[in-house]
């Protein structure tokens, strides 16, 4: 487990970096943010910004069997699990991506989970998902359409941003999804 905090500069920095997938052929569930978020881009794990509650999530919704630290993010492969994001270039905010370039990312999305089918993708925003997949009227949970026969799944972004969801109804959410694959 790594401690490393990066610099306000290599942070500022790290603007249109990337953060590499992980992802294998066939897994329970793939995990799909929005985008890196520049500390993510810094430290090269996803969900790594101090703050975000995806790992708390995880492990409270029973999807790992242990709190991983985002440093043991490839240890998610075990579980069956992988990680991407619908764009791949780090910014501050999911915000500050343009609606072109969500449905660019959507096309390049939907490669990957051709190539490597897993079980369901579990997109992490439901915005971005509305815009990316051009489904204005999506709500949460699994959606009717598959893409390429894999299960799609919304969850709210379990950014320290969204307020909308505190840990417990963020657990509640992903539960969900945990008992249903």
């Amino acid at each position: 487990m790594t401690s490393y905090k990066p610099t306000k500069a290599e942070i500022q920095a790290a603007v249109g970096k990337t953060v590499p997938d992980i992802i294998a052929p066939e897994l329970r569930v793939l995990f799909c943010g929005i985008n890196p978020s520049l500390y993510s881009a810094v430290v090269q794990h996803h969900f790594a910004r101090p703050g975000n509650r995806f790992w708390k999530t995880l492990y409270a919704a029973g999807f790992t069997d242990r709190l991983l630290h985002p440093s043991e993010d490839q240890q998610l492969l075990t579980f069956g699990y992988g990680l991407t994001n619908i764009v791949d270039r780090a910014t501050a905010r999911a915000d500050e991506l343009d609606a072109e370039e969500l449905v660019i990312g959507h096309q390049q999305l939907a490669a990957k989970v051709m190539r490597d089918r897993p079980k369901c993708l579990a997109i992490l925003g439901i915005s971005a998902y509305r815009t990316a997949f051009k489904r204005p009227k999506a709500t949460l949970g699994r959606q009717p359409e598959t893409l390429h026969d894999t299960l799609i799944w919304v969850l709210p972004n379990p950014s320290g941003l969204n307020a909308h969801y505190q840990l417990d109804d963020l657990k509640q959410v992903y539960q969900e999804l945990k008992d249903t694959i």
